[in-house]
């Protein structure tokens, strides 16, 4: 983005929801609102008209869905877009994010209320991500992910067959931070790569509790490679990808010549979730030898 305002599009069918947006927006200096959509419809005719920056989305809506919107707009006019609905289920919060959505910001409630309030410094922090994000990557690839074929699930066990007994203490290990953007780009990452290597992978993707669990599972579906989430105890083997809880940190120890997965408490006042520097760090600890 430019040191230029971030122009913004509104799109929710509650007039009370999008007043409340609007003043969240307002409230940073760098954003300005350029309009608002009360149905998907509605919606996708400003998109086309206004060219926003960023788009924030309710998914229930009359005459056109937030997912229909969200599939057009990332074919013909690929726009950053924060879902912003009560709909917040893991299956639905993945829908959005696999259709091209960047983040999901869950409302308290499907009713109107004042406690819509409640999500002003969670939408604004995303908004600050994504606005200083450089997504023209995830962007370019519109709706791709969608578009990829899930692989048979007898191809995914992590294989202990990959490297001779002489190599497997000495594979390496690919670890990976990502935040806003990082879902749609690791499906991307990962149904690029077969299992025909020697190398485990550690993701601290930031997440909110419970929802990186099903996002291991459906990431498992489009790739060759073992994808779970991580869990204390596991073992570090090349073929499979560890990812890091939501709300905790994943580390790692060594104990004899296995690598062994540590899922913790934050420490301190931790402000993204899961740690990048932790797994990082811990990582660079054992491994930088090899």
């Amino acid at each position: 983005m430019t040191s230029a305002k971030v122009r913004v599009l509104v799109i929710d069918d509650s007039a009370f929801n999008r007043r409340s947006i609007v003043k969240m927006l307002e409230s940073l200096p760098n954003v300005e609102v350029i309009g608002y959509a009360c149905d998907g419809e509605d919606g996708l005719r400003k998109v086309i008209d206004l060219q926003p920056d960023l788009i924030t989305l309710d998914l229930e809506m009359p005459r056109m869905d937030g997912f229909t919107l969200l599939r057009i707009v990332m074919q013909k006019q690929p726009t950053p877009i924060i879902v912003v609905s009560s709909r917040s289920d893991d299956g639905d919060v993945f829908k959005a994010l696999e259709l091209g959505a960047v983040e999901f910001v869950p409302k308290p409630s499907s009713k109107v209320s004042p406690i819509l309030m409640d999500i002003r410094e969670e939408l604004l922090e995303k908004v600050r991500e994504v606005t200083s994000a450089n997504l023209s990557n995830v962007m370019a690839h519109g709706n791709a992910v969608s578009q990829l074929k899930r692989v048979p699930t007898t191809t995914r066990q992590p294989r202990q067959d990959l490297v001779s007994d002489d190599v497997a203490q000495s594979y390496r290990m690919v670890v990976i931070g990502s935040s806003t953007g990082g879902p749609p780009a690791l499906q991307n990452i990962f149904s690029a790569i077969t299992d025909e290597i020697p190398v485990a992978f550690a993701i601290a993707q930031h997440m909110p509790s419970g929802f990186t669990h099903a996002f291991a599972e459906r990431l498992n579906r489009f790739c060759a490679l073992s994808i779970k989430e991580a869990e204390n105890g596991d073992i570090v083997r090349p073929g499979q990808v560890l990812i890091a809880p939501g709300g905790k940190n994943l580390e790692f120890f060594q104990k004899g010549s296995n690598v062994i997965a540590k899922v913790s408490d934050p420490k301190g006042h931790q402000r993204y979730l899961p740690s990048v520097d932790a797994l990082f760090s811990s990582a660079a600890s054992i491994y930088e030898k090899r």
